[in-house]
């Protein structure tokens, strides 16, 4: 897909992200929502739309009947109404029944990767408005595909990317944005965390995690389906929780954009001696693949204004979990890692300073509005506010915080990571999916204490 293609579209639809005529959430009423997955991430977004007086839930689907009962008894339990449910019958293409739904407002997609891209382009499509976790694709063209959709249709699309949510993440951007580590030179950040008990299971329900070596088929939960993606290919797979909150700080798409992208995988060996090791050295079929997924990928992309960011993505390996956030510019830098920052004529000099004074100091206004009502959610809080975001900006006829472009800019480097490390390490020149409107598109995340 020709980036010229976009741009009449684009010039029209994209800078807002609105529905073309008035819809039918943003007519005063409750949204009806509808959920698409109510697997283990299914279930967390899942527990945040029926707390919330403005979203009835009126659909579900799965076509795993254990985890669609535990959906429907989520919904039950919080004394709602009982959603319509899809896909108890195993039925593959029950989503789409979903989709046709009356009266539905917006889907959210909690869904293996593969199946995000077909899901959003057949509910926008639809005129359904799309929270779709992330992976926005797997290949480059799905990525091409969901964003002339968006544009052709203007059906409302967001990113449920959570860590640009996460509360250190929010004050470290409050700072950026005044100022305090001058003029941004380099950012780092990653996916970092063990996920070998994620990847492999017993297959039995009751034991979801780190509990035996089988995946695919005779597996449970995400080693039925996630696993499969480090056999087949090598490349920085989840790049969002990382690049999200470092587009924001850098502002990408919006006065700024990746122009170069290039990529390196090492050896695998972390998902094989765990197969070996876990199996107790006996003849498993786990033990016998041949992981094609680097245990650690890194990814450097090069900015138009000068920046330059570095991805890590880190599964396969014994390792305590950490994102890795750096952001250093002209007058110091913030590392996640060890909870601390320097500011040149503020911290002492060549030492650290404990990162807890600085963010209670820059506090962003979303946490000090709503610290105590996401408390109780997924991912120390993080949970809540993406779904807050996704079902404020419907009701307000908003454009998404988290919108089409930077759901295909961040996703988009996993193909391309995958292409560069393909063909021996190769820069490559990142694509302009804004077909230029990155120069007059102004920044908007969480700007105005709203979401």
């Amino acid at each position: 897909m020709k980036r010229r293609e976009f741009i009449a579209a684009g010039a029209a639809l994209a800078a807002t992200s609105l529905l073309p005529e008035t819809p039918a959430w943003a007519r005063g009423r409750t949204l009806r929502l509808g959920l698409i997955g109510t697997g283990m991430r299914g279930q967390v977004l899942l527990k945040e739309l029926v707390r919330r007086d403005d979203v009835e839930v009126v659909a579900l689907c799965d076509i795993e009947p254990i985890m669609l009962k535990r959906g429907m008894d989520m919904v039950a339990k919080a004394g709602r109404k009982a959603p319509t449910a899809y896909g108890q019958d195993g039925d593959r293409n029950a989503w789409k029944r979903l989709l046709e739904q009356r009266g539905l407002d917006g889907v959210i997609i909690a869904t293996p990767w593969e199946y995000h891209a077909p899901m959003a382009i057949a509910a926008m499509q639809a005129k359904v408005a799309v929270g779709c976790e992330v992976v926005a694709g797997i290949t480059l063209q799905d990525h091409w595909d969901v964003l002339k959709t968006q544009l052709s249709t203007g059906t409302p699309y967001m990113l449920l990317e959570n860590v640009c949510y996460r509360r250190d993440v929010m004050a470290t951007l409050q700072m950026v944005r005044n100022g305090l580590f001058g003029e941004l030179v380099h950012l780092q950040a990653g996916y970092q965390h063990d996920l070998r008990g994620v990847k492999f299971n017993s297959g039995d329900p009751a034991q979801p995690y780190d509990s035996g070596v089988e995946f695919g088929p005779h597996a449970w939960s995400e080693a039925r389906w996630r696993t499969q993606h480090s056999v087949d290919r090598n490349g920085e797979l989840y790049p969002s929780h990382g690049i999200g909150p470092c587009a924001m700080y850098t502002g990408i798409n919006r006065g700024n954009r990746f122009t170069h992208i290039n990529a390196f995988a090492s050896k695998a060996r972390g998902l094989h001696e765990y197969t070996v090791a876990k199996s107790g050295g006996t003849t498993h079929p786990s033990t016998k693949v041949n992981f094609k997924l680097g245990d650690i990928v890194t990814t450097t992309l090069a900015c138009e204004n000068g920046e330059t960011i570095l991805l890590q993505h880190d599964t396969s390996l014994p390792r305590p979990y950490s994102m890795g956030f750096r952001v250093q510019g002209t007058k110091g830098l913030w590392m996640d890692v060890n909870q601390s920052i320097h500011i040149e004529g503020r911290s002492p000099p060549h030492k650290w300073e404990p990162f807890q004074a600085y963010q209670d100091q820059y506090e962003h206004p979303l946490w000090k509005q709503h610290a105590d009502t996401a408390a109780s959610a997924g991912h120390g809080g993080m949970d809540w506010f993406v779904i807050h975001a996704f079902v404020e900006a419907l009701k307000a006829k908003a454009p998404m915080p988290i919108d089409i472009y930077d759901a295909i800019t961040w996703s988009a480097i996993t193909p391309l990571s995958e292409q560069s490390i393909a063909n021996s390490f190769q820069t490559l020149e990142f694509p302009d999916f804004t077909a230029g409107l990155w120069k007059q598109r102004k920044p908007i995340f969480a700007f105005d204490g709203t979401y």
